[in-house]
């Protein structure tokens, strides 16, 4: 009887840890309207250099203050994304709300590098 309520206690610990972490999926256009301090990307001189011109696409993961936590490359080209993540690690956005609490974030956002 007594491992049961410990195994229930233990389940229920894990189960509130698991909704705490909850991440919010963020459409492209709601983020970019949630966007409160903004960074545009700088072109990189050799990209310049080598007429490199693109898409990029990122993965970024916004804590639950507003503030870029992490970004990954989704797509592009190695030095338009390092230019554009090197932006956007300095963005600041609305913190998010998921049932009326703070949450983290992720969403896509899209560059387009052109000369």
């Amino acid at each position: 009887m007594t491992r049961s309520i410990v195994m229930a206690a233990w389940a229920a610990a894990l189960l509130a840890g698991v909704a705490q972490a909850q991440t919010v999926r963020l459409p492209e256009a709601e983020a970019k309207k949630a966007v409160t301090q903004k960074v545009d990307p700088e072109y990189p001189p050799m990209a310049r250099q080598l007429r490199l011109s693109g898409r990029v696409q990122l993965e970024v993961y916004i804590d639950e203050q507003g503030a870029v936590e992490k970004v990954e490359a989704a797509n592009g080209n190695p030095i338009l994304t390092a230019a554009a993540s090197n932006a956007v690690k300095k963005w600041k956005f609305t913190p998010v709300q998921a049932g009326g609490k703070p949450a983290k974030a992720v969403t896509t956002l899209t560059f387009d590098f052109k000369l």
